[in-house]
């Protein structure tokens, strides 16, 4: 297959229903795809991901951190510039919140045309429990200035994106950065935090997708202008066009995801389920908004019938549905979607966009009840 630049082209087979696409992948996308990691959808199971489940993204590189002088930077607008040890750090205010982060660009793979990128299916998920300090405590101790508009995290991964070389940085307004619930992680599920996630320190930012949450942390900056970089200006946004401006992608859609009943066919990954009551269950979340239904369709989305709900283990992460379907013998392709508090429903087809962001189409699996 003839290689192709991932900034600059697509597949471009496919009739825009959302479906999966039949052209294959580019080498780059094998490329990014052997190098990062999705959720079994079978681990939605776990209230709490198990670390080695829980999906994973690395832009660039993870970079070698020399944790005797590695120092988390505190600076720009500010009264007094800080300059932290991790073990300074962790002396600070402890707490641990359940996060459900998903990836921005989960179900890309399922636009059509489809970006080259990352070819996440629905996999790019994972609800850990992570422990570190508040980060609006030291940025109050640092004394962030009333003519700062936004703080901006740079990680210590480096690479080339756009065609400019970078390091990975976001930025969040101050107000976000100030939110009770933002933190400084350095552990996860109760151990140090692995290298893969941003060893020794990474920004937690609950409700948003994960390309907010900044990996491997060296400095923090109060800027007085909205941040112009590369991930915030040009990536991350819901547009039609490479070029267009668009509006950001920030926080998490509604969404819910079933565990495959039954068994799978080893290519297909069809599933085959005994005739009989079948209880259909999976998570549902939806960002920093509270989930009020999930509903259940096993007739390709003609009729609908809603799940029961359990609980949440926070504000900020997944909860629990459950449905029991009377399966009869026949092929079905089931549904599930979810509806969050303000009332935005899952739609069937997502609307499409360049980047293929947050793609929150309903789930589809292919079933054979005999």
């Amino acid at each position: 297959m003839e290689q192709k630049s991932a900034d600059k082209y697509f597949s471009t087979v496919g009739d825009g229903s959302g479906l999966a696409q039949t052209d294959g992948l580019y080498k780059e996308e094998l490329q990014l795809a052997l190098r990062n990691r999705g959720m079994p959808l079978e681990a939605l199971r776990y209230p709490i991901t198990p670390t080695g489940l829980h999906y994973l993204l690395i832009h660039y590189d993870i970079p070698a951190v020399n944790p005797e002088r590695w120092r988390l930077k505190i600076a720009g607008l500010v009264a007094t510039p800080l300059d932290l040890t991790l073990e300074e750090i962790k002396k600070r205010p402890r707490r641990t919140i359940p996060v459900t982060m998903e990836c921005a660009g989960n179900g890309r793979a399922l636009f059509a045309p489809r970006r080259i990128s990352q070819p996440w299916l629905l996999e790019a998920i994972g609800t850990a429990e992570w422990t570190g300090t508040p980060l609006r405590t030291i940025l109050q101790d640092a004394g962030v200035s009333a003519d700062a508009a936004e703080i901006v995290f740079t990680g210590l991964d480096q690479g080339v994106e756009g065609d400019q070389i970078q390091f990975y940085q976001r930025s969040l307004t101050v107000d976000e950065a100030m939110r009770d619930e933002v933190l400084l992680a350095y552990e996860m599920n109760g151990e140090p935090l692995p290298p893969q996630h941003g060893y020794p320190l990474r920004l937690v930012m609950p409700g948003w997708y994960g390309m907010a949450s900044v990996k491997w942390l060296d400095r923090i900056e109060a800027v007085a202008e909205p941040f112009q970089g590369y991930q915030m200006a040009r990536a991350y946004r819901y547009s039609q066009s490479p070029d267009g401006p668009g509006e950001t992608v920030d926080l998490i859609r509604a969404r819910a995801l079933m565990i495959p009943p039954g068994i799978p066919d080893f290519m297909t990954r069809e599933r085959l389920v005994e005739a009989g009551p079948v209880t259909l269950t999976g998570k549902a979340w939806a960002g920093r908004v509270s989930v009020s239904r999930v509903e259940v369709s096993v007739d390709g989305g003609s009729t609908w019938s809603e799940a029961q709900l359990g609980e949440s283990a926070s504000p900020y992460a997944w909860r629990t549905w459950t449905f029991v379907w009377n399966a009869t013998p026949g092929a079905y392709t089931l549904y599930v979607r979810a509806s969050d508090a303000d009332g935005n429903v899952q739609p069937i087809v997502q609307q499409w966009n360049f980047g293929g962001y947050g793609n929150n189409g309903v789930q589809r699996v292919n079933v054979i009840v005999r």
